[in-house]
């Protein structure tokens, strides 16, 4: 049995299932990514302010970055959008904001008077910009309530009141002037604000806790048409996204509040259609919380939002998820509870979603709720990808005042983010993947890059034992590989041992990603640069095989295929 040794590390993996053929065909071609991304809700504003330079650089560094380090592994996940969220003022309110936790009351950049403050929430803006500095493509502000100066019940949540909307009738053009004033303060900052988002998560009461809003469908569409007004008038390219669903089912099901809600805003014949403005994005979001429980609910729904979206001609984009909700059945491959799950089961649950969501739901965009957070009540790292770890802590949990400073770790779950969003960049294709759909086994999306030289495969390997597997192309051969692990033991770790596309061994219970460079000559053609005439086989990263199963080999300076 093969082993890998990593970082002076050597897994051995289990026996090893039979070998699964992994096809590749760049022609048949599907969804084009637009980003991967994070929140900076809540604490964000808190590790500026209060943790050390040291530590907030290196927090900035394991998100954005896309550099690689002395070893060839990566520094950082290289996020391509960082989601920001624009406070409504509760923090001015402070222990009467109807919010118990300080850490989820958030400033306002606009006063009671209209004037702006734009020292306000530096922690934030220090984030976005270590984030520009970085290189991240884009940038998405988005809403949870209004400012308070213009919500029914003062505060920004409804104060435990019953209201299906918390904004004054009379405040929808104050609210979408606030929303694109300070949209373009960050554009003329230099920010590539590619999006803004109004509401959030409207089905819900948020009667007390956090900033929130319940709303209709037609306060929706009222405030949408208000903001499309003030976006157009300040010559703004940012689009307007809508409607951050809860669940994926509320976009085409339900009753009630802020259900069916692709029809209620693209069907030409709704009361409440907005889907010719010409500021809002063709593109319909939600969140992944409530329906990754079973392996039916994590096909069927969001099959169901991909066939719903494209009847107007939509993309879907999942813009939040941490594991909420209870844990998921052990039918999925999930462990019997969260006191039975470790870290990385966590983790590799969270790939597994992933690409339930890229490929059954189609999804151009892909987002994690929330960066940073404390770990507490047994949650382990269910809602965070980096730990937050207050001064004076001890034991496994967090529970100190953050305003102390303290510690950050990197956690499993942004390594295995990283695993798609550090090499899917911006503008990459998915195509078609035969041979890796076992949902609680073996899974794998392939993504051509736009010059169609770089193909990346992430395979995702939910099994206790290892996978030998053999990844080819119609039609096109592999110039060579770089592969990146990430499991129990390893981050994102450069693993030469896996170099061979025809014979790759998947280590149990890892998340892995193959960087392919192609070869884009046409047909079968010598080879550079190899003169070797000894009649032995050898892969095309120049590794000798004895034994060649199906695929694309060199022979004598020559290029072969095996069927």
């Amino acid at each position: 049995m093969a082993a890998y040794c990593f970082d002076d590390v050597t897994l051995r993996a289990g026996e090893a299932q039979s070998p699964a053929e992994v096809k590749i065909d760049i022609t048949k071609t599907f969804q084009t990514i637009q980003d991967f991304g994070a929140s900076d809700c809540w604490t964000a504003e808190y590790i500026s302010d209060y943790f050390s330079t040291t530590q907030k650089e290196k927090a900035a560094r394991w998100l954005f970055s896309q550099k690689m380090d002395a070893n060839g592994c990566p520094e950082g996940i290289g996020l391509s959008c960082w989601r920001v969220n624009l406070g409504a003022g509760s923090a001015s309110q402070g222990s009467a904001s109807n919010i118990e936790d300080e850490t989820r009351r958030v400033e306002c950049y606009l006063n009671s008077d209209g004037t702006y403050d734009w020292t306000r929430c530096d922690g934030q803006q220090w984030f976005m910009k270590q984030a520009k500095d970085y290189g991240v493509e884009h940038f998405l502000l988005f809403s949870n309530s209004a400012p308070i100066y213009f919500t029914k019940s003062g505060k920004a949540n409804t104060n435990n009141q019953s209201l299906s909307c918390n904004l004054k009738t009379d405040r929808f053009d104050d609210f979408a002037e606030f929303l694109a004033s300070t949209t373009k303060h960050f554009v003329d900052e230099g920010y590539n604000v590619t999006y803004i988002d109004p509401v959030n998560e409207p089905r819900f009461d948020w009667k007390d806790g956090q900033e929130g809003s319940p709303w209709e469908n037609s306060d929706i569409a009222k405030l949408v048409k208000e903001l499309d007004k003030s976006i157009t008038n300040r010559n703004l390219s940012t689009k307007i996204l809508i409607p951050e669903a809860s669940s994926w089912d509320l976009l085409y099901s339900g009753t009630g509040r802020a259900s069916k809600q692709i029809n209620a805003f693209f069907k030409s014949s709704s009361s409440t259609y907005i889907g010719d403005l010409p500021s809002l994005a063709k593109v319909v979001t939600g969140h992944s919380y409530w329906t990754f429980g079973n392996n039916s609910d994590l096909k069927d729904i969001r099959e169901k939002v991909r066939d719903a979206a494209q009847e107007y001609g939509l993309e879907v984009m999942q813009t939040e998820w941490s594991m909420l909700d209870a844990a998921p059945s052990t039918s999925a491959g999930f462990p019997a509870s969260y006191d039975a799950a470790t870290k990385m089961d966590i983790a590799l649950y969270m790939g597994k979603l992933i690409y339930c969501d890229l490929n059954y739901g189609n999804m151009s965009g892909w987002s994690y709720w929330t960066a940073f957070a404390q770990e507490r009540y047994s949650q382990k790292n269910r809602f965070y990808l980096i730990r937050m770890n207050a001064q004076g802590d001890s034991g496994e949990e967090s529970y100190g005042d953050i305003k102390n400073g303290g510690t950050l770790t990197a956690d499993k779950n942004l390594w295995v983010l990283g695993n798609y969003s550090r090499f899917i960049r911006p503008g990459y294709k998915r195509v078609s993947v035969d041979g890796a759909d076992e949902m609680n086994n073996l899974m794998g999306s392939s993504w051509l890059s736009p010059d169609g030289n770089t193909l990346v495969t992430v395979l995702v390997n939910m099994n206790k034992t290892s996978r030998n597997i053999s990844l080819s192309l119609a039609d096109k051969s592999i110039e060579s590989i770089k592969t990146y692990v990430t499991n129990k033991i390893n981050n994102l770790r450069l693993t030469p041992a896996l170099s061979d596309a025809s014979n790759m061994e998947i280590p149990a219970r890892s998340v892995v990603t193959v960087v392919a460079t192609l070869d884009n000559s046409s047909g079968i053609s010598t080879i550079k640069n190899d003169n070797r005439n000894d009649n032995k086989i050898y892969s095309l990263s120049g590794q000798l095989i004895n034994n060649p199963s199906k695929g694309i080999y060199i022979k004598n300076g020559k290029k072969y295929v095996v069927k």
